[in-house]
């Protein structure tokens, strides 16, 4: 039952508690409604990664050439002119197989002159025996002086040096003429040409180029820069040019003491291990060799913050969905992200996206 209000003033105050508990009521109903929902509104968004070991490292590739592992200048021990060349570039030869040859005039008549030398003084010698068997057999039976025979025995001794000497004419002689036909000493192919048919050649003038059988190398020119920062045995991965399916695996065999004087480059030899048959002599391929390989902790660059001690990473806890910060040591900054030396492992929940308005204990959703 309502009170029986008489005055203006009384009106007036009614109305106004009813209005106040009005307002109570309603802000009482909001309050209850906001209450429901609060812990979902403070769950941030974030978006993070897992940690994990990966290989990183420095990728070189240099363009090289295809040779040999060994390359033979086959030259004349002897000048002359030569009169014959029997193979060309890209013949295939093997061991013992004649090459080209010089004019053997002068060698000929140079062994016959040594022949007749060593037939004369080996004449003189069988006298010069003979006489001194005669007069030591004069000289036993007191028949022959002591001067008759030590003449006797002088004159031996001159004529087994003059043998001698001209045995070792005949052999030199011998040995010239053979020296005017060229012979491969092993097997290999063709790959230049010094000298043509007519010319005449110097002693260890360049005839022939032969690159043996056998072996294989990759060779390129490396800036000091490159070679000062390789490892001491990388792995060389050999691909052809025009067909980079065609590959080969290779080790580093030869490094060139001195620089070269123009290119300031070293020339570098890679042996090839078992390389296809498509990386023939003379093909250009490309060298591809990780320098600083291992394995690493790397995460994005987004990812860093700062504590108060220095770099730091937003940890999630997967079980309650809460973050946490913790200092890490970076090994080295990436164009896009960091090496992490040490404060992570393989496993942790690292924020990448909305570390900015992150605070220790905060909960966070995950975006998928």
């Amino acid at each position: 039952m309502l009170p029986d209000l008489h005055t203006p003033a009384q009106r007036l105050r009614a109305a106004l508690r009813l209005t106040l508990a009005a307002g109570l009521c309603v802000a009482l109903g909001a309050c209850q409604s906001e209450e429901e929902p609060k812990e979902e509104a403070q769950a941030r968004p974030v978006r993070s990664i897992t940690v994990a070991e990966q290989l990183a490292g420095n990728t070189v590739s240099l363009a090289g050439i295809i040779e040999s592992q060994v390359q033979v200048d086959l030259a004349f021990r002897i000048g002359g002119r030569m009169t014959e060349r029997l193979v060309g570039v890209g013949d295939q030869v093997e061991a013992g197989q004649l090459v080209a040859r010089l004019d053997p005039a002068d060698e000929e008549n140079g062994l016959r002159a040594a022949e007749a030398s060593l037939t004369a003084a080996e004449g003189q010698l069988a006298e010069a025996r003979t006489n001194f068997d005669r007069q030591r057999q004069l000289y036993d039976r007191a028949i022959a002086s002591r001067a008759a025979f030590d003449r006797a025995e002088t004159t031996l001794t001159n004529a087994v040096a003059q043998a001698d000497a001209a045995r070792a004419q005949y052999l030199i002689a011998k040995r010239r003429l053979n020296d005017t036909e060229l012979h491969a000493d092993a097997p290999g192919r063709i790959t230049a040409i010094g000298a043509e048919p007519g010319e005449v050649v110097q002693p260890g003038r360049m005839v022939v180029q032969i690159a043996r059988d056998g072996g294989l190398d990759a060779v390129f020119d490396v800036p000091a820069a490159v070679l000062e920062a390789s490892p001491s045995d990388p792995e060389v991965t050999v691909t052809l040019s025009q067909t980079p399916s065609v590959s080969a695996q290779g080790r580093i065999r030869e490094v060139a003491p001195r620089a070269d004087l123009v290119t300031g480059t070293f020339r570098v030899r890679v042996g090839l291990i078992a390389p296809p048959a498509e990386l023939r002599l003379g093909s250009t391929v490309t060298g591809t060799a990780l320098f600083g390989e291992g394995n690493v902790i790397e995460v994005p660059a987004t990812a860093l913050t700062r504590s108060d001690k220095g770099p730091a990473v937003w940890i999630v806890d997967p079980a309650n969905q809460t973050v946490a910060m913790r200092d890490i040591v970076v090994d080295s900054f990436l164009p896009a992200s960091v090496v992490v030396a040490e404060g992570l492992a393989p496993g942790d929940v690292v924020v990448t996206a909305g570390v900015q308005a992150l605070r220790p204990g905060q909960l966070v959703r995950v975006a998928q």
